[in-house]
């Protein structure tokens, strides 16, 4: 196989006709050994039976159902450890990412490049909230991450054989393909393009889940907030050993009367935040490793198609 595009559906019965109608002239231009794979993660809606028609219809398109909503890392991962070609062309379902820039990445891949990454240079299909938000995310991930991510790169991009083999090499099962994707390294190049605004549908992103999400990302990542705990906390120490000595110093040299209740209340209110944020942070870390250690399977196939 030459070319595998894997696509996860969560309920997008609304967006998947345009999107078969764009998608498919493109693919046939770049070559006939072609595979589209769909990966139902779950949907409620019409979204599987619309795909199964079209898999009867034609055998070059192939779906796997999951046995229920497991997060678009998972039915990522599902759709890579399924595909079989030699590029892998990863698209979200809802036309944002547009597939008419396939043909660019494919002429890339044929160039020698491994990693063929969309980066949206117009996002004003996105609120002014989520595009400040984002571009805090990663600016904040590249200082902190051991393996910085490229600015405003998405999902969408191109993966030669060997790069999705060394994802699927990668044991996690809380997945942040972002940064995995750097961090196993290749030749790669990036196409710049323009963000549309959603061709159908609501998106199933909410400002909480992306909150966890980047917070996920982060914790994923690198261990450096732990580090930033440490470090903090020994500045605090400090400071708070040198006030001390000078309170001392002040009430056997001068007689000044100790610091009454307003100071003591700001103190343990101040010390009680550090100490709840550090928690947080290693609890944070420590979920990780609870949800690692379990080693559970990162989804369960129900159905598969043409597979």
């Amino acid at each position: 196989m030459q070319l595998s595009v894997v696509i996860p559906v969560y309920n997008e019965q609304e967006s998947l006709p345009l999107l078969r109608t764009r998608l498919l002239p493109v693919v046939q231009a770049c070559t006939d050994d072609y595979e589209i794979i769909f990966v139902n993660d779950g949907s409620c809606d019409g979204s599987l039976n619309l795909l199964k028609n079209w898999a009867a219809e034609n055998k070059q398109i192939k779906v796997i159902s999951l046995s229920r909503r497991f997060g678009k890392e998972s039915a990522t991962l599902a759709g890579l450890s399924a595909s079989t070609g030699q590029a892998v062309v990863l698209l979200d379902a809802d036309l944002q990412d547009p597939p008419e820039l396939i043909t660019t990445l494919w002429e890339k891949f044929n160039q020698g490049f491994d990693n063929v990454y969309g980066i949206r240079k117009d996002r004003t299909a996105d609120s002014f909230l989520k595009r400040m938000t984002a571009g805090a995310f990663y600016k904040l991930y590249n200082r902190l991450a051991d393996t910085p991510i490229p600015y405003n790169a998405g999902d969408f991009r191109l993966l030669s054989r060997r790069a999705v083999a060394a994802l699927l090499a990668l044991p996690e099962r809380e997945r942040f393909s972002k940064g995995l994707f750097s961090w196993v390294g290749y030749k790669n190049t990036a196409v710049p393009f323009t963000r549309e605004k959603r061709a159908a549908g609501k998106t199933k992103w909410s400002y909480w889940k992306l909150w966890n999400f980047a917070l996920g990302g982060l914790t994923a990542s690198t261990t450096l907030p732990l580090k930033l705990c440490t470090y903090f906390g020994l500045c605090v120490s400090v400071v708070s050993f040198l006030f001390a000595f000078w309170t001392a110093y002040k009430k056997i040299v001068f007689g000044n009367p100790v610091s009454g209740y307003a100071s003591i209340m700001v103190a343990i209110l101040f010390f009680s935040g550090v100490q709840l944020i550090t928690l947080g942070v290693i609890g944070e870390y420590l979920s990780r490793i609870f949800t690692e250690v379990k080693q559970r399977p990162a989804y369960f196939i129900d159905e598969k198609i043409n597979l």
